[in-house]
């Protein structure tokens, strides 16, 4: 079995800088062509791809392969670099009749000529070769080079920073704060990279398609968004108006809580009004209800009502709501005095009414699916 060992140069420096014509074959002639080399630019990556095609040939000959080494080297434009390279591939084929061929290079460039001897000669291997000084620096130019390659990545990376240059200089202009320009370019930053993290481009982007197959096929939960949406808005003005009657001087933590405490109940009749769209839809559509969906309303209502408790736990402490008077009220012969109901009582009642219902939702889900409720509280265990 005979291997040629090519070591390949396509920017033609080989006999640019020794003078010497390729193709260069035989061991005593690559080793004295490495010598010219070394000594008229030891600094070009080119005698190492020479001296490691000599360790290439050397370890197979000593698995008994009857290796040959050469060196080749394109000159002229890369149209006339690859017909020279051809060429002094013939050369060698026609010489020694190889069987196979490893090609050593040291470039990208270089390894644009493996497709030429593919074409001529079964290829093994190809050895690359990069200097250890410069490996760092090498794989950062491949990394850039691929990194400019891909349209995304510039479009994501290149035109925020492009952005982010042009418009800083004008923030520095106009506000004559560096403190102000940096931290706008900060919070735009940060927003993009939310943006972009979270995926709400990809959501905007299938948005419109679902909202037009919602009302094509005539789904009732396109009806029952916008009414959650009017409902969460409601909520929302709601709780602006609550907070808008407190003290300007009022703990943000306190503000927090009586905004909750005003828009969660429209906030959750928007979710249930949401839920219970999916859950038409699922039955007109399947003729049938998953679990999940029967259940979801279950869950929203449970969870407003903790949510209802806690924050009417603290507007209450703070003396922004009044407690709960239960009435007097009689059963026959039995006769129940009127009370209030203490914060911590309020809040306890808030949610042991969100956990019945919960297991209300299970309850009907399981009932509906034909699953038993002993399965599903095993579930989590299992898992």
């Amino acid at each position: 079995m005979r291997t040629l060992v090519v070591c390949v140069d396509r920017t033609g420096d080989i006999p640019g800088k020794t003078g010497i014509r390729t193709p260069v074959a035989g061991w005593e002639a690559v080793q004295s062509l490495v010598t010219e080399m070394g000594v008229a630019d030891p600094e070009d990556s080119s005698v190492n791809c020479l001296l490691e095609a000599l360790r290439v040939t050397r370890d197979l000959r000593d698995e008994d392969d009857d290796a040959v080494v050469a060196a080749v080297s394109g000159s002229g434009d890369s149209v006339s670099a690859d017909r020279s390279l051809a060429e002094q591939l013939d050369d060698l084929i026609d010489r020694y009749e190889p069987d196979s061929a490893v090609v050593v290079i040291d470039s990208a460039e270089d390894e644009r000529v493996v497709p030429i001897v593919e074409s001529r000669l079964q290829v093994d291997a190809v050895d690359r070769v990069v200097v250890r000084q410069a490996r760092d620096l090498e794989s950062t130019y491949y990394l850039l080079k691929q990194f400019l390659a891909d349209e995304e990545l510039r479009q994501t990376v290149l035109v925020p920073v492009g952005i982010v240059l042009l418009v800083f200089p004008a923030l520095m202009m106009l506000t004559g704060s560096l403190a102000v320009a940096a931290a706008s370019i900060t919070t735009v930053i940060g927003l993009f990279l939310l943006y972009k993290g979270i995926g709400v481009d990809d959501y905007l982007a299938a948005l419109p398609g679902q909202a037009r197959n919602a009302l094509y096929s005539g789904r009732v939960s396109i009806v029952t968004y916008v009414v959650a949406v009017g409902l969460a808005l409601v909520g929302m003005f709601a709780g602006a108006l609550g907070v808008s009657d407190l003290d300007i001087e009022t703990v943000t933590l306190l503000s927090a809580m009586a905004f909750t405490y005003y828009s969660v109940p429209w906030v959750t009749l928007g979710a249930l009004a949401a839920s219970a769209g999916r859950l038409f839809d699922e039955l007109i559509q399947r003729e049938e209800v998953r679990t999940s969906f029967l259940n979801l309303p279950f869950g929203v209502l449970a969870v407003g009502l903790v949510v209802r408790g806690f924050s009417a736990y603290f507007v209450e402490r703070a003396g922004l709501v009044s407690a709960i008077e239960v009435p007097a009220m009689e059963f026959g012969a039995i006769s129940v005095d009127g009370f209030a109901l203490t914060p911590e009582q309020r809040l306890a009642a808030f949610v042991v009414l969100g956990v019945l219902v919960s297991v209300v939702g299970i309850r009907v889900a399981t009932y509906f699916s034909g699953v038993e409720f002993d399965d599903v509280e095993r579930a989590p265990e299992q898992q």
